[in-house]
């Protein structure tokens, strides 16, 4: 149903600029191959969509993502037009094709920051997960390269089963790495992570709560991604919000994804379609297609997310749910019971 009211632009876009890769990553959402499809978005028509998104004011920030977009041979020309169109362009990259060279042709592009994948902290643990040996080794080569030429960037680690307790351990590897910001990202069971053992709710939220205790004394940024239940987590512990105080599920809610193909996605981690930017303004789709705009509205919420009284800084996962059978459903990795209805406030 539509509320009738403005929507503001999201916050963030993520492309996913090309399925190719050149690793075999455990948890891959893409299930990326070597090769790029044929039917991935043409370079004219990514201008397109860039130019759509700069409509928006405020304009998103876009994250240039994959696949590895570096195997992508237009992917600074697009930074650069991203970047001349007034979009703060950012780069997600498992860091082992960054050069020299790359770093440098990457800060000229107007990249604003670049995100590097640790998901082990030895290069046994790594390049398992990552299915390269070697990987662990070029990240780190990749890290050095982009603090020479003066280019931000942050690491992303998603936490599984297997690599849970060793968090601590990656983030301290973020500072020495020289980072600025280290984001940790749940396991969502979509692509090859199908197949990964996940952990039951109860033990996702006793490490939450271990990780959300130990955020006031780290002396980097810090966020959770596709961990919705932190922010209540914190509050129930009494704790500082922080700096990313925004809500946990952020799908159609300030942030979209883009497939290689052109759908539009709530998130890339939700493979449903809301509509092709081929056919529609990117801007009309998220403010009008049915997907986001279900999205949004907490009535069409079904199961306890929908009666929580943290829906608001909560939400609960909508990819988690709709690898249960109903994306507008409960989160399946929150053990936490509703103490109102619908429509309280936390």
């Amino acid at each position: 149903m539509s509320t009738g009211k403005s929507i503001s632009p999201p916050r963030l876009v993520a492309w996913e600029t090309t399925r190719a890769c050149n690793l075999v990553c455990r948890h891959c959402r893409a299930e990326a191959v070597l090769e790029p499809p044929a039917d991935e978005l043409s370079h004219e028509e990514a201008l397109s969509m860039l130019e759509d998104i700069a409509a928006w004011k405020p304009s998103p920030m876009v994250i240039l993502s994959g696949g590895e977009p570096l195997m992508r041979p237009d992917i600074l020309e697009l930074a650069s037009y991203g970047t001349s169109r007034g979009l703060k362009m950012l780069l997600s990259t498992n860091g082992t094709l960054v050069t020299p060279q790359l770093a440098a042709d990457m800060k000229g592009a107007g990249v604003a920051r670049v995100s590097l994948s640790l998901d082990g902290p030895d290069a046994a643990s790594h390049d398992d997960f990552r299915g390269m040996p070697g990987a662990f080794e070029a990240l780190k080569r990749g890290a050095a390269y982009l603090r020479e030429a003066g280019l931000s960037f942050q690491i992303n680690t998603t936490l599984t089963a297997g690599n849970l307790s060793q968090a601590e351990i990656m983030t301290a590897m973020t500072v020495e790495l020289g980072a600025a910001a280290h984001h940790i990202f749940l396991l969502v069971p979509v692509g090859r992570a199908g197949d990964m053992e996940s952990l039951s709710a109860e033990e996702y939220e006793a490490a939450l709560k271990t990780i959300k205790q130990r955020e006031p004394s780290l002396t980097i940024d810090f966020k959770a991604t596709c961990a919705p239940q932190y922010q209540r987590i914190g509050r129930e512990m009494g704790l500082s919000a922080g700096r990313h105080s925004g809500r946990g599920c952020l799908a159609g809610q300030g942030f979209m994804f883009v497939s290689s193909t052109g759908i539009c996605q709530g998130c890339g981690y939700l493979p449903l379609s809301a509509g092709s930017v081929r056919e529609k303004s990117i801007v009309e789709v998220y403010e009008k297609s049915p997907l986001f705009v279900a999205l949004r509205d907490r009535l069409t919420y079904r199961g306890k997310c929908g009666d929580c009284e943290y829906w608001n800084i909560c939400g609960g996962c909508r990819a988690r749910a709709h690898a249960q059978g109903d994306y507008l459903g409960p989160e399946p990795l929150c053990p936490h019971q509703p103490q109102s209805g619908k429509g309280a406030e936390a």
